[in-house]
């Protein structure tokens, strides 16, 4: 019986056939120096990407399902794998030469890291900012989704959300990073648990980065490993009807879960009110423009 591989990294795909092909590509092209397995689950895709998978990349692990959420999908192979480290890895996203032994030295360096993110490009160069964040508050995310906590001029308390404190090209601890490019501690997932399956699509990444850090693991974030994050590439450029309702719920199931005060009503009433409005405008945008 072979022995289990030091890595082992976990795509979900649901279409975006070419930009896997390039994912896996990039993996063939960019491996680790250790021994790395890779396990493709596809949730459902409408398109010949299992196909695609099977004839052009016979070594990849490939896992069918119908389409029952990113958390889900991904726990398929996190409650399975015995590999000592994982990687959760986006269909949209390619790595660059020397990005997994970048990340993975960096998770080695220090037995309490749990969590270990890459800098993550787009595809005009610039710095998907997603990579490095703080867990939001009501007024970040305020700010941050009305674009002025975005601003070069943004204060603190309003680009919070963005982790400013920390440089682009400076390693450090970070609350949160994306779920495009999660490397995990097998030890921490086993003490952590897995991705909350609460969580259809978006917000499971924040979720698992605040669990990690509850239980005193940390996430840090390694700007020398660089991989490209085309942003939208699997999901749309804008969000369906269906994702957006998803995206939103899961904005409010993370402040219940972790922010919303109990004593506190008003606040809450607000919060969700807020979340709900957002919700509504979305919808109506993404009517407007499909029309």
């Amino acid at each position: 019986m072979p022995s289990p591989p030091d890595l082992e990294v976990v795509i979900v795909s649901h279409g975006a056939e070419e930009l896997l092909r390039r994912t896996l590509r990039s993996l063939e092209e960019h491996p680790p120096n250790s021994e790395m397995r890779v396990t493709v689950v596809d949730s459902g895709s409408p398109d010949s990407t299992p196909n695609m998978v099977e004839r052009e990349f016979p070594q990849v692990n490939l896992v069918r399902r119908d389409n029952i959420g990113f958390s889900a999908a991904n726990n398929i192979v996190l409650r399975e794998s015995e590999a000592t480290v994982l990687l959760l890895l986006n269909p949209d996203t390619e790595v660059y030469k020397g990005a997994l032994d970048a990340v993975l030295a960096r998770l080695r360096s220090d037995q309490r890291i749990g969590m270990v993110g890459c800098k993550l490009v787009t595809e005009s160069g610039e710095l998907d900012h997603a990579c490095k964040r703080s867990f939001p508050t009501p007024l970040s995310a305020l700010a941050h989704f009305t674009g002025i906590g975005r601003g070069e001029n943004a204060s603190a308390s309003l680009s919070q959300y963005r982790a400013t404190n920390l440089g682009d090209d400076e390693p450090g601890e970070v609350d949160a990073i994306n779920g495009a490019f999660m490397l995990c501690r097998a030890e921490a997932i086993r003490e952590v648990g897995l991705l909350d399956e609460g969580y259809w699509l978006y917000m499971e990444d924040l979720d698992w980065c605040r669990r990690f850090w509850q239980h005193g693991w940390k996430v840090f974030y390694e700007p020398a490993g660089v991989a490209l994050h085309v942003k939208g590439g699997s999901s749309g450029k804008r969000r369906a009807p269906k994702q957006e309702i998803a995206f939103h719920r899961g904005m409010a199931r993370f402040y219940r879960r972790f922010d919303a005060p109990e004593h506190n009503p008003l606040l809450n009433a607000a919060v969700y009110a807020g979340i709900a409005l957002k919700l509504a405008v979305s919808l109506a945008i993404t009517t407007i423009r499909g029309r």
